[in-house]
């Protein structure tokens, strides 16, 4: 055998090696349904905890307001909520007030989603989703999400609310 042939073989085992450590690193890397659903777990209990620490701090500046834990089929998280009563022409009843902000349930897409919806006197001011991949979230990025959306919440009520 020449020495181009002894060389040639030996970089078609290495290869050959190189291709099986790699599907092996690929199937030890690919999760479990299992695997996803504590993840989403992991995920969701801090998260979930956000959402409440930061809404509850609207009533603060917005007398008025109740805090209240959300935990249903929609997800965890929380809501502020208010009633105003309305006087004048044309405007008698009642003005409702919401936001809430969930982290939605596991689902078999492998996603981490929040979800926001806000009403101010009776009318929706928005509706928010953002969504990352379970295998690839970053959970920082979902909290600075969720502080961006009660900070357009609380600027649109201080623009609209009273």
């Amino acid at each position: 055998m020449s020495d181009f042939e002894s060389r040639l073989s030996q970089a078609i085992r290495r290869g050959q090696k190189t291709a099986a450590a790699q599907s092996v690193a690929a199937q030890q890397a690919v999760l479990t349904e299992e695997q996803f659903k504590r993840l989403h777990s992991q995920y969701r209990l801090p998260i979930s905890e956000h959402i409440e620490c930061c809404l509850a701090q609207l009533p603060d500046h917005f007398p008025g307001f109740e805090t209240e834990a959300v935990v249903s089929d929609r997800g965890w998280g929380a809501a502020v909520t208010r009633d105003d009563v309305q006087f004048g022409p044309g405007k008698s009843g009642t003005a409702f007030s919401r936001l809430e902000i969930t982290v939605r349930p596991y689902t078999s897409a492998h996603v981490l989603e929040i979800a926001a919806r806000g009403t101010i006197r009776n009318k929706e001011v928005f509706q928010r989703s953002f969504y990352q991949m379970l295998a690839e979230a970053q959970p920082e990025r979902l909290i600075e999400q969720i502080d961006l959306w009660i900070l357009e919440y609380a600027e649109l009520y201080a623009a609209r609310g009273k």
